[in-house]
């Protein structure tokens, strides 16, 4: 349990930290994600229960579904300005 705890923080910290590199955001919000279903798996594992599991399961495929409009994005984003940078993000705007 310790280990997704430590994860957890882990990827909290690197969002707090990193405020400047989209594609470091989004890999400590997926670390995130991961440290949750892992939390979420070993305490439904514990109490006997699948309901954990069968959260896990969803938060799996709503961090699939991120990383996909998270690279749409950042292509979208590199392709109007030719680098990826947070600071200038509302260049998007439709």
């Amino acid at each position: 349990m310790s280990l997704g705890f430590t994860l957890f923080l882990i990827a909290l910290l690197g969002i707090i930290i990193n405020r400047t590199n989209l594609i470091l955001m989004i890999m400590c919000l997926e670390l995130l994600l991961l440290a949750v279903s892992l939390l979420f798996v070993i305490i439904s594992s514990l109490n006997g229960l699948l309901d954990g599991q069968v959260a896990v399961i969803f938060i799996l495929t709503v961090a699939a579904c991120e990383s996909a409009l998270g690279l749409t994005i950042m292509v979208s984003y590199y392709r109007i300005t030719g680098h990826i940078s947070i600071r200038l993000l509302n260049l998007l705007k439709g």
